[in-house]
């Protein structure tokens, strides 16, 4: 299940201890060099990306999430040639190692310490995202509380058009930017970081190309409205809700973009700090525009222009933020390069629009029509959902970017663990989630409404969506695993055939056959979700890593060939 719109932490060491790290390291960089230079000429180069007399060895991790740069006191005298112990960023600026980063085999861990130190990484980075999440989808809430004030046409509209936007264009723009959740993770983490600011460049010519038939459909939204039988009026103002709201449709294509460029990088918690920023000022414009004083009330239109501006505004401070706040290590000059290899990104991102859109498309459009009760109690139930979901699907992006890093740095065995310690804590983070809703049921629906009609059906359905959590969260995480390994085609037939083929048609069988009105659905919804669940994990835990770790060493070897040739033709 996923959100309209998908997307805090503690410091990990004090700014002394940076400190003392940083002299450290750079210490051992000098009185080891000539002992790292000999191992490295026992083991080859065959990960360097350099001209032959710059020796570049592959990264092994990727910076914690609270580096900050530092300023530069000295110079090294003597020139800078990486190892395993250097910063990765900047000889002066240090990087804090992930546990089991290094230890290629651990052959001294046991089972237990191996899943313990990964449930720790991917916890860290599970906290900012799902915070990010949160912040995100607050914008939405802003704008449909103020629009409610207006009236139920206004409240109908803004939800139509908003269901509409869901459907024909955030949607598509998530499936496509999952792709990235392939490129950058492993790109960061080897020889070549140079290659996650290039396929974001790439990226941002197919978000481009994809943004016209988006605007088409939106500015023609009123005659597809009435061609589906909506009310006139309500399809008047659903339009004029799209029209207004496309303002910031670009900023929002750029943020699906910025954000994966950060999170690949470990800076998983700069989109949280962005978003925390914005969120106050996007009330504020809500207040203001919808039914603000005079001179700023714009009524209905208020509410889309204030969540445009704050896309806008989030992708203005995330390139401030990438520009003079992050180093350029992950950048890319801008060149003819980013229009090449655009294939590569349009099949994937075709794939991921199928793993993603399908299943957000049968959440907007199932049980529109079993009356006014009903309806109330699956837009509780939806919410309820939407929001539990928020964790298990923050679990899969870090995922996808945790067993990206790990096949970058050619680790499969760690990258192995990392992804049967993801399904572990989907199960955790499910298990969670289901007790609330067991132990709260009788009184959750008061929460949203008060008839007693919708606050009984909604707890009589609870228990049935505990259960769902469960499969729900796990078949998130294997999505996440897919898209590490770029195998969002997979992914996107485990969607289709669970809800379009099984799900959907067996609820609304049971529904209007059987009589069962809202359990019917929730019924199909859960077969289908532990149909895709189940073939997600066994599909997973049946992977061959190594296999893996070769295709992308493949691809970042292509990538190589192809530098060299752009490079001669310019010389």
């Amino acid at each position: 299940m996923s959100s309209t719109y998908v997307h805090y932490s503690a410091p990990s060491s004090l700014p002394s201890d940076y400190a003392i790290l940083a002299r450290y390291a750079h210490a051992r960089q000098i009185d080891e060099e000539d002992e790292e230079n000999e191992v490295r000429g026992e083991e080859g180069t065959e990960d360097d990306a350099g001209p032959s007399d710059s020796v570049v060895t592959r990264r092994t991790s990727f910076p914690t999430l609270y580096i900050h740069r530092f300023a530069q006191s000295t110079s090294p005298t003597r020139p800078y040639v990486p190892t395993e112990n250097t910063p990765l960023l900047n000889p002066l600026v240090p990087r804090i190692e992930e546990d089991g980063d290094n230890q290629p085999n651990d052959e001294h861990l046991t089972p237990l310490a191996k899943y313990m130190q990964e449930a720790r990484v991917l916890i860290k980075y599970t906290l900012p995202v799902f915070g990010s999440h949160v912040f995100e989808y607050s914008l939405v809430v802003a704008s449909v509380v103020s629009i409610g004030h207006l009236s139920t046409n206004a409240l109908a509209a803004s939800t139509l058009g908003s269901m509409t936007a869901s459907v024909t264009g955030f949607s598509i723009i998530q499936g496509f930017a999952c792709t990235l959740d392939t490129m950058l993770p492993s790109a960061w983490t080897s020889s070549q970081p140079h290659l996650v600011g290039l396929w974001s460049q790439r990226m941002g010519v197919v978000m481009a190309a994809t943004l016209i038939p988006i605007y088409v459909v939106w500015f023609n939204s009123e005659a597809i409205l009435l061609l589906l039988k909506q009310e006139p009026e309500v399809a008047h103002l659903a339009s004029v809700y799209l029209k207004y709201i496309s303002i910031g449709l670009p900023a929002y294509a750029f943020n699906s973009i910025s954000r994966r460029y950060f999170q690949s990088q470990g800076l998983f918690t700069v989109p949280t700090r962005v978003i925390i920023a914005v969120a106050p000022i996007n009330a504020l414009l809500n207040y203001l525009l919808v039914w603000g004083p005079e001179p700023f009330r714009l009524g209905f239109i208020g509410a889309p222009i204030a969540t445009a501006i704050s896309f806008n505004l989030i992708a203005l401070i995330s390139i401030i933020y990438g520009v003079f706040f992050i180093p350029k290590t992950a950048w890319y000059p801008f060149s003819r390069r980013m229009f090449t290899s655009l294939g590569v990104l349009v099949q994937l991102g075709l794939a991921g629009v199928g793993q993603v859109a399908t299943e957000w498309w049968s959440w907007e459009l199932i049980g529109r029509n079993l009356g006014p009760v009903t309806l109330a109690a699956q837009s509780v139930l939806l919410v309820s959902g939407s929001v539990t979901y928020q964790a298990p699907f923050a679990l899969s992006v870090a995922t996808s970017v945790r067993v990206g890093n790990l096949l970058g740095e050619q680790n499969a065995k760690r990258a192995a663990v990392a992804a049967q310690t993801s399904l572990l804590l989907s199960l955790l983070l499910s298990g969670v989630s289901s007790a609330v809703f067991l132990v709260f049921k009788d009184s959750w629906g008061h929460l949203f409404n008060d008839d007693p009609d919708v606050v009984s059906l909604v707890a009589s359905i609870l228990p049935l969506v505990a259960l769902f959590q469960v499969f729900d969260g796990l078949s998130a995480v294997t999505s996440g695993i897919f898209r590490a390994r770029g195998k969002q085609f997979t992914s996107a037939l485990l969607n289709l055939s669970a809800y379009y083929v099984i799900g959907i048609p067996f609820g609304l069988w049971l529904t209007f056959k059987h009589n069962m009105a809202l359990h019917g659905l929730w019924i199909g919804l859960t077969v289908s979700l532990v149909y895709c669940a189940a073939f997600g994990v066994y599909l997973s835990l049946r992977t061959d890593w190594n296999r893996e770790v070769t295709k992308v060493m493949d691809r970042l070897a292509a990538e190589s060939k192809s530098e060299r040739i752009h490079s001669e033709s310019h010389v």
